[in-house]
């Protein structure tokens, strides 16, 4: 490869699915840059990433893990993001930041599916990325297959850098299709340069001829010469190379292993050549020309340090005590997996933490002349929840501040006070992750919870009109109390919630009691005689009798739900459940499993299915689902779609549930209350 001009910092995000193996290249192009001696292993807990209790406990990453070394004289900063589907909030706000992401995927054509999702936010917000085919020294790899599928789930032109060299089935070095020179690894040491192998020539200028044509599709120049049979000079390819990649009109893909430290060097060597610089991607984000300037990537909340806001410096340099957003730096630290060392001062395009930044949020722009708002990912919305409360009495304050860090932390996770069933949820993307928030409140916080599934809030209705007297008389010595209430009651339309009306003839009750019967109304309908709050009903009061001395606002109350207790029940009361419209978002091969789940679910009904907006082979599958079925759904269908499927969800409407259900639902409702 050409010379070139020592470099600004740099940034590359680590993305890709779980096992793909991100953390291990991490650890790889740490220990080939010379940044650590020695190589950690994900089983022994001791790579440079993951550095959490919950990451090393469960052995996957569950947040984005950062580290720095020099390559040939060159700073470079590593950002190992979560595969976990469950984790992937963190994945793209990082994303937002970095000069480029390398892709991480197994060297197998049914799991090339498995990186669609992020493909289409790295195309979305075109964000130059290269893709890394992992494991080859434990796979039989035909790299056609792989990338013929790799294609099928890019919207991006994929263009391979090199052809295999392979022994008895084993991928033993490279060809680099650009200086067309072959390679032999050597684990642990510099690959081997050696002759081209005679019977890939024929492979090697077919694959050479798929690139340069790639390259010409922008490069008029390099079309001319290709139609003349011209061979283009090398710093010609390079140069169409590094253009296309930094403008994110093609994808190069290498391959190797990152277990076995074979094609790392490759990588970086890709990279350092080829990827922008923090000036190109300000540019492209349309960062303002501020300085100094940087943006909120990731907050945490740390232990013995408090709260760190881990930023991108985009314009200017950065310095310890400096006012950002009326804040005063207190602290300034460089990550390096799960150390702080701290610093003084933070160049133009490094990745630091700043300390104390309490009313800095994540993606906000830090300025000495104030907040500066950026382009930044909206937070998913939680899929699944559970009810947590304290195991010690006391706790709930803690519990209250733990989450509201943990929910800084990770904008997908989200805490929420039901009114009705008087619980409190906490929301996620799946089941891992609100067992790792629960790991945190204890090891971290100090505060131990116990969960369970969420109460589902029903609803309750009538379906009969019924005509009701009701009275509340009572004499204790001094003035007694007296309200007494001719009430209507019946059904309304669903949706239509409470209504109030009087129709009161002669004054039989006085105007300054009427307000009172609708507020004993109100209390009264907080539980029905099903045992839930109820819904869809009118009260009109249109007669009573009052007392000159005795009635007053609390005895007319009461009346009110002395004739709702009597009336109610004689109005044929009925269960409502809460029934969710979800859009059920599968690459197209998995529709008819996302029908199927909908169907399997009790009283789930398909409304149809069409095209996924902006995504080429993707389906949005339509669907109503009572909310009690509800629990495992994204489970399921994370099961049945490799991982990638999805939906979103919002209330619809309630519906009537009788039988077998809405007996069990009220009987397990009544042994609530008594206890």
């Amino acid at each position: 490869m050409p010379g070139k001009v020592v470099s600004s910092p740099r940034v590359a995000a680590i993305v890709g699915p779980y096992l793909s193996g991100k953390t291990s290249l991490m650890e790889s192009l740490l220990h080939t840059s010379g940044a650590i001696p020695k190589k950690g292993a994900i089983k022994d807990g001791n790579t440079v990433g993951d550095p959490s209790p919950e990451a090393r406990g469960r052995q996957m990453s569950v947040e984005t893990s950062i580290a720095t070394c020099t390559y040939l004289g060159e700073s470079w900063t590593f950002l190992d993001c979560p595969g976990s589907v469950e984790f992937i909030q963190d994945t793209l706000n990082t994303l937002m930041v970095v000069d480029v992401a390398v892709v991480v995927c197994e060297p197998d054509p049914y799991r090339a599916l498995t990186i669609s999702p992020i493909l289409k936010f790295l195309d979305d917000h075109s964000i130059p990325h290269i893709i890394f085919i992992n494991k080859v020294d434990t796979h039989l790899v035909k790299v056609a297959e792989v990338m013929e599928a790799l294609q099928s789930v890019s919207g991006r032109p994929l263009v391979l850098r090199e052809i295999p060299i392979r022994e008895d089935d084993q991928i033993t070095g490279f060809v680099d299709l650009v200086s067309e020179r072959a390679y032999k690894y050597v684990p642990g040491k510099d690959s081997d340069l050696i002759k081209l192998p005679e019977n890939l020539l024929p492979e090697e200028h077919l694959r050479r001829q798929y690139l340069l044509e790639a390259l010409a599709d922008h490069d008029d120049h390099l079309m001319e010469e290709l139609l003349e049979e011209a061979v283009p000079p090398l710093d010609e390819i390079y140069a169409d190379l590094r253009k296309d990649l930094q403008s994110d009109l093609m994808v190069p893909v290498f391959f190797g292993s990152a277990e076995q430290d074979l094609g790392i060097k490759r990588l970086l060597k890709a990279l350092r050549h080829e990827a922008p610089e923090s000036t190109s991607t300000a540019d492209r984000l349309n960062i303002p020309k501020k300085t100094p300037l940087a943006q909120v990537f990731k907050t945490v909340h740390a232990q013995h340090i408090g709260k760190l806001s881990f930023v991108r410096v985009w314009r200017g340099d950065l310095s310890d005590g400096m006012a950002l957003n009326g804040m005063t730096v207190s602290g300034m630290f460089k990550a390096q997996g799960g150390s702080n060392t701290k610093i003084a001062k933070a160049l133009e395009g490094e990745i630091v933490a700043l300390g104390k930044l309490e009313k800095a949020n994540t993606g906000i722009g830090l300025a000495p002349t104030g907040a500066v708002e950026l382009a930044w990912p909206k937070p998913l919305q939680p899929l699944t929840c559970i009810s947590i409360k304290t195991v010690k009495a006391g706790d709930e304050v803690k519990l209250s501040g733990a989450l509201h860090k943990l929910s800084e932390e990770d904008a997908s996770l989200t805490l929420e006070h039901n009114p009705e069933t008087k619980e409190q949820l906490l929301w996620g993307q799946g089941d891992i992750h609100l067992k790792v928030a629960i790991s945190k409140l204890k090891g971290r916080f100090n505060v131990d919870v116990a969960s369970e599934i969420p109460m589902v809030p029903y609803k309750e209705t009538i379906k009969k009109a019924v005509k009701q007297h009701g009275r509340f008389k009572h004499q204790s010595g001094g003035h007694g109390a007296f309200g007494d209430v001719h009430i209507d009651i019946k059904p309304l339309p669903r949706g239509t919630g409470f209504e109030f009306t009087e129709t009161i003839v002669g004054g039989s009750v006085p105007r300054q009691y009427h307000s009172s019967v609708e507020k004993g109304s109100l209390e009264f309908m907080k539980r029905g005689p099903l045992g839930f709050n109820m819904v869809d009903f009118a009260v009109n009061l249109y007669d009573g009798s009052f007392h000159t001395v005795d009635s007053s606002d609390a005895a007319f109350q009461q009346a009110a739900r002395v004739a709702l207790a009597e009336g109610v029940p004689k109005c044929e009361p009925v269960l409502l459940e809460p029934i969710l419209e979800l859009h059920i978002a599968v690459p197209n091969e998995f529709t008819a499993k996302a029908q199927r789940l909908v169907t399997t679910r009790r009283a789930g009904q398909i409304l149809g299915f069409d095209g996924r907006d902006g995504w080429n082979g993707w389906d949005v599958v339509s669907a109503y689902i009572p909310q009690a079925e509800m629990n495992d759904v994204i489970v399921e269908l994370r099961s049945l779609t490799m991982g990638v499927g999805t939906f979103s969800w919002s209330f619809h409407h309630l519906q009537e549930l009788q039988g077998k259900e809405a007996e069990r639902v009220v009987e397990t409702r009544k042994k609530e209350l008594e206890r």
